[in-house]
């Protein structure tokens, strides 16, 4: 199968025309066109908004409209099973597809409209799989073989790639590429860097790719990056941040080491809003043995949050009222802790609180909580292939060693 992408941009192009948001004027100062996305396949089947065209037979309109005018940061990591998605104004696999059904291809190219986008299979039995428009979430029926080849709009749902990954219909050998990239990402530069969290391709309009010859082969984990340190303030995005960076993974154990904090319907919300951020297929565990998750886990962890876990060993060890050997407990938890994070074979992803920034806490125990956490940080940072800094949403890498 070769695939010829014509365009890769929104519904009306990256930078779109008119508009005058930061990311769109940015694209367009650093002469970065993307057209309306579009592809070919073989030369003969064309694939776009809402389109199968295969010389006589063209897509309706797909609906769905643009997502672009959305927040720029990107939106979150998926709040639901990918499944569950609308597929833009309406079901995909229910519109019309111009004279005949788009099931009935020529030279024998079977291009079946499915809920948010296209499912197509070649005559020697290659798959493609195509979202329908901007925002648009493809979803195979129950019975689909794996994908050669699958564009997605990741900037509307990252977390699509996870699930299609969980379901076994993106392997290692799918070539997996962005479609739809517009003004919901910041710049060209996050969206490359995103796309490296995800394992998947930015390809460029004029970009030609064959699945017989490109499929990549390595998708078991980032290439030299196992452990990830995400600091920031309050409301900063950092947990967002977090699970971003795991959108694409199909095994992920979100891990909470908060404690319950029964009759606080304020904390209850908090908690809430979390859990339905978090994708339906992940799972959750709520405990402060880090040491014994990182010593033991599979997949992808995402800790949130190392503040949180360190308070709740300051009050095991007896730390905030410095009983007798509380210290000594305190710093053997610590050191058992940044141990077995030197030593995980898990993809994980920590967040932690950055606290302090000049500001001398009044009572002796936040004064305690702020230096054991300062150098908690620090230890765990440097054990850390990444660390990054999120401050109002922005992210500022901390520099790799």
């Amino acid at each position: 199968m070769q695939v010829l992408v014509e365009g890769s941009g929104g519904s009306a192009g990256w930078p779109q025309p008119g508009c005058r948001c930061a990311s769109c004027l940015r694209q367009a100062a650093d002469g970065n066109v993307r057209k309306a996305s579009t592809i070919v396949v073989d030369g003969l089947v064309r694939l776009g908004i809402g389109d199968a065209e295969d010389g006589d037979a063209k897509g309706g309109d797909a609906g769905g409209g643009d997502a672009g005018g959305g927040d720029a940061g990107g939106g979150d990591a998926g709040s639901r099973d990918a499944g569950s998605r609308d597929a833009g104004s309406r079901d995909a696999g229910s519109r019309d597809a111009g004279s005949r059904d788009a099931e009935g291809s020529a030279a024998g190219y079977q291009v079946a409209a499915i809920a948010g986008g296209w499912d197509l299979t070649t005559p020697d039995g290659g798959r493609l799989l195509y979202p329908a428009g901007p925002g648009a979430v493809p979803v195979p029926p129950e019975d689909a073989a794996p994908y050669d080849v699958a564009f997605l709009d990741v900037l509307g749902d990252p977390a699509q790639v996870g699930w299609l990954r969980a379901r076994g219909l993106i392997t290692a050998d799918t070539i997996t590429a962005v479609a739809f990239a517009d003004h919901r990402v910041p710049s060209e530069r996050e969206l490359e860097r995103r796309c490296g969290f995800w394992r998947v391709r930015l390809m460029g309009d004029g970009d030609a790719v064959s699945a017989a010859r490109s499929a990549e082969k390595a998708l078991k984990g980032l290439a030299g990056t196992r452990r990830v340190l995400v600091l920031g303030g309050a409301r900063s995005g950092k947990s967002e941040r977090a699970e971003l960076r795991l959108a694409g993974e199909p095994d992920v154990t979100y891990v909470v080491t908060s404690p319950e904090r029964r009759g606080d319907p304020e904390w209850a919300a908090r908690v809430a809003a979390h859990r339905a951020r978090r994708p339906a297929w992940w799972r959750t565990a709520e405990t402060t043995d880090l040491a014994g998750v990182l010593a033991t886990a599979r997949g992808a962890l995402l800790i949130d949050g190392i503040g949180t876990w360190l308070a709740a060993v300051l009050d095991d060890c007896g730390a905030w009222d410095d009983r007798g050997s509380a210290r000594d407990e305190l710093a053997g938890r610590i050191a058992e802790l940044i141990g077995t994070w030197r030593q995980t074979s898990a993809h994980v992803v920590a967040v932690s609180d950055e606290t302090g920034l000049g500001v001398v806490p009044a009572t002796p125990a936040g004064r305690l909580f702020r230096d054991e956490l300062g150098r908690l940080n620090q230890a765990l940072a440097a054990e850390s292939e990444e660390a990054e800094l999120i401050v109002a949403g922005r992210v500022l890498p901390l520099g790799t060693w």
